[in-house]
């Protein structure tokens, strides 16, 4: 490796929005995130859906005829 061209590796902490803190190592002083592993529906398995303007109700509307067709 060269000398003096590489930044200075150190022990850092990364922080979430939900207060989750993880220690690590990096050239930052502080890395902050807004979602972790800790808060991520996906992990935690709280998942939420927004429905915005009824999309879902518009959906099931429009594809309701189909379904009825299918049962006949």
């Amino acid at each position: 490796m060269k000398e003096k061209i590489h930044p200075v590796y150190k022990p850092t902490v990364i922080r979430c929005a939900c207060g989750n803190e993880l220690p690590t190592g990096s050239t930052k002083d502080e890395i902050r995130v807004e979602i972790c592993s800790q808060c991520h529906p996906f992990y935690t398995g709280k998942q939420k859906l927004v429905d915005s303007a009824g999309r879902i109700e518009k959906f099931l509307r429009k594809y309701e005829k189909f379904q009825k067709q299918e049962k006949q």
